[in-house]
């Protein structure tokens, strides 16, 4: 039986079609453990890999064709958000205390694979700082909980076109074609609140 073809027509090596269940395994084991060093890391993938050849499923993301070195990519950029942002947070802390600025952000996505969605929504998570709330599947929505340094409408701008752009290489590293089209209308921009007003994170 041939391997399945992407969207574009090319077909994906066997040995790549469960990279995608692989990663999420892997990564899964990280978030139970919380930490990464490099016993965690090593056994984390060596776990994955064993589970997969030991209970094999079909292929969890039909027509997608694992990139190694766009995976490797994003992994790179994840990690070093996870470091960015938690010196954020840490900064907000220190000077603001409860007073920091969040807001409930809303941000449109094109993806229509509920796998690489959850798998967008799993990346903004593990970033200090940010918190999916919800996910609007019909709308292809994500509702997140994000801490704004500045408290103004440009963090909420910025947060936004950040998770799109996490979103785009998401589906690069898979080489998933996502939705060309307008897609959902940008919503409106929310007013950022103060968590000593509003209640705290």
């Amino acid at each position: 039986m041939s391997a399945p073809a992407d969207r574009h027509g090319r077909r994906a090596r066997p040995g790549l079609r469960h990279l995608p269940m692989i990663i999420w395994l892997w990564l899964l084991w990280l978030l139970l453990w919380g930490t990464a060093s490099a016993v965690v890391v090593a056994g984390g993938l060596l776990v994955a890999v064993g589970v997969v050849l030991l209970f094999p499923l079909p292929a969890v993301l039909p027509g997608a064709v694992p990139d190694p070195l766009r995976i490797a990519r994003l992994m790179v950029h994840v990690l070093t958000d996870l470091v960015k942002s938690g010196c954020v947070v840490a900064w907000q802390v220190v000077r603001h205390g409860r007073r920091a600025s969040f807001a409930i952000v809303e941000v449109p996505l094109r993806l229509d694979s509920d796998l690489l969605i959850a798998a967008v929504a799993e990346f903004i998570t593990m970033s200090p700082g940010s918190v999916v709330v919800e996910i609007d599947r019909r709308r292809r929505c994500l509702y997140v909980h994000a801490l704004l340094p500045h408290g103004s409408e440009d963090d909420i701008a910025r947060r936004r076109a950040d998770i799109q752009a996490l979103e785009r290489r998401v589906a690069r590293a898979v080489r998933y074609r996502h939705d060309t089209g307008d897609g959902p209308s940008a919503p409106p921009e929310e007013e950022p609140r103060d968590d000593a007003r509003g209640g705290t994170s």
